[in-house]
């Protein structure tokens, strides 16, 4: 069974710092590109940052604040959150693009991610 599992959300004050892993389980993450997302309460779910063969990808509005790796060799994709705003409130979820899509691209469309963890919450608040 596939499975991906988020963890290291928790309550941050504003600049702070946290990083999330995502571990996967019954499939082996190199093999695929791995997306972050987020959602706030009452908004839609958004991409924030992307992992692929040809290096990574950020939205606009992390962009220099998070950064994405992978460790191969503990079937983990991590994503360190600093400078952390209270616009960065959300429910962050991990996702596994599908097998159909080229590996050396990134993507931050949700139709084309097929399995998704549970997600971890952040909330950022003095």
């Amino acid at each position: 069974q596939l499975q991906l599992v988020e963890s290291g959300g928790g309550l941050v004050q504003p600049g702070g710092s946290l990083r999330l892993s995502c571990v996967a389980s019954g499939f082996t993450l190199d093999s695929y590109v791995i997306g972050w997302f987020r959602q706030a309460p009452g908004k839609e779910r958004e991409g924030v940052s992307c992992i692929a063969d040809n290096g990574s990808a950020y939205a606009d509005a992390v962009k220099g604040r998070f950064t994405i790796s992978r460790d191969n060799a503990k079937n983990t994709v991590t994503l360190e959150i600093h400078s952390l705003k209270a616009s960065d409130t959300a429910v962050y979820y991990c996702a596994t693009i599908g097998d159909w899509f080229p590996r050396d691209r990134c993507s931050f469309t949700l139709a084309h991610y097929t399995t998704w963890g549970q997600g971890t919450l952040v909330t950022v608040s003095s």
